[in-house]
């Protein structure tokens, strides 16, 4: 077999598969960050400044990577990460995605904006579901939502904060970057969604339709109308510091997750490793910590893990997988990192997750 068509041996080797099967302007929507990229660059790079502490002489024979949240048994720690319009880079969309988890018993977080229906999504999935949500302005639309992913299955609701409004996603913004035709968000009324259709100079049409789609005057009292509306889990993304995990936990909230929304927001912002720490010693075990942005080898998920988080999602890289080979390649990619995270744990002495934890990691 040639080297071109070798087995990929590392996550970010799906990246180079993935880049011939999509157009240009896709892939600077899925590839991108917002200005200059740094965020992006430092969530990556972040965990290159941290080393990990093996040990020796203990029992890893078997090494056991299942794990549980909200009761829902996992056989990986690592999940897929809510990202909108799956279509544009495989036909089958969020379909093929849940497939692939499935396989792997992943956990998947479908966003508001899937490009399929959460009834076939869910249909299609045999991995656990959870639905992210924006707080739109239409909260009417979120209680349907609401509504119809729990009759369908889903267990647990993430609500994204930290994007009232787009980031200035400047490859989007000189693509003037537009839904194509066929990929739309066709669980939210589409016309709420028609700005998001619409070509605008020096702009992207994404940034357009959440300047008049997002709730920008949302405050830590508006949980309470959410929280009224559902008895499932509901965990808040995009939280970074100490304070807001405190309020998180104060507030209610069953679970938070450490991002920085794939350094698409606010560049310059902390990266999510390096948030961590202080957003777990702020639940104080109250709640889940979850954590996204840069993981992208399984020596990563492990550092996320030793460093207080619960599990760990990944965005771009089950992307790239699913437009290289969709289904397979997102069942592949969940099974490399799985794989890697228990190459790891043997080398580590840590056979089970239980097992690892702050001393594996130093700083």
């Amino acid at each position: 077999m040639g080297t071109q068509n070798a087995a990929p041996l590392r996550l970010t080797d799906f990246r180079d598969l993935a880049a011939g099967h999509v157009t240009r302007s896709v892939w600077d929507f899925v590839d991108g960050g917002s200005g200059d990229e740094r965020t992006l660059a430092a969530n990556t790079s972040a965990y290159d400044r941290h080393r990990l502490r093996p040990r020796v002489l203990t029992d890893v024979d078997k090494i056991d990577t299942r794990t549980a949240l909200f009761g829902t048994a996992l056989a990986t720690p690592v999940g897929l990460a809510p990202i909108a319009y799956h279509r544009l880079l495989h036909p089958e969309g969020e379909v093929a995605t849940v497939r692939g988890a499935g396989r792997v018993g992943a956990l998947t977080v479908v966003g508001i904006f899937a490009s399929r229906t959460l009834e076939d999504i869910a249909e299609a999935a045999s991995g656990p579901l959870w639905l992210q949500l924006y707080w739109l302005r239409q909260r009417a639309v979120l209680e349907q939502l609401i509504e119809r992913a729990e009759a369908a299955g889903y267990e647990a609701f993430v609500v994204t904060l930290d994007a009232k409004r787009i980031g200035q996603r400047l490859r989007d913004m000189r693509n003037g970057f537009t839904l194509p035709e066929g990929v739309a968000a066709v669980n939210v009324d589409p016309a709420v969604m028609a700005e998001a259709h619409r070509a605008h100079e020096a702009d992207s049409a994404i940034s357009a339709h959440a300047e008049i789609s997002f709730d920008r005057a949302l405050t830590w009292d508006d949980l309470a109308w959410m929280r009224s509306r559902t008895a499932k889990p509901i965990l808040l993304k995009g939280v970074l510091t100490a304070e807001d995990a405190r309020l998180a936990a104060e507030h209610g909230v069953d679970g938070i997750v450490v991002s920085n929304h794939g350094g698409r927001q606010l560049d310059n912002a902390v990266a999510s490793i390096d948030a961590l720490e202080e957003c777990v010693a702020a639940v104080s075990g109250s709640m889940p910590v979850l954590v996204d942005g840069g993981i992208r080898r399984g020596t990563d998920v492990f550092t996320a893990l030793a460093l207080g988080a619960d599990a760990v999602l990944i965005g771009r890289p089950f992307l790239w997988g699913l437009a290289a080979d969709g289904e397979d390649g997102v069942e592949a990619v969940l099974r490399l990192a799985t794989s890697e995270l228990e190459h790891t744990m043997t080398l580590m002495g840590t056979a089970t997750l239980a097992d690892i934890d702050r001393s594996a990691v130093r700083p």
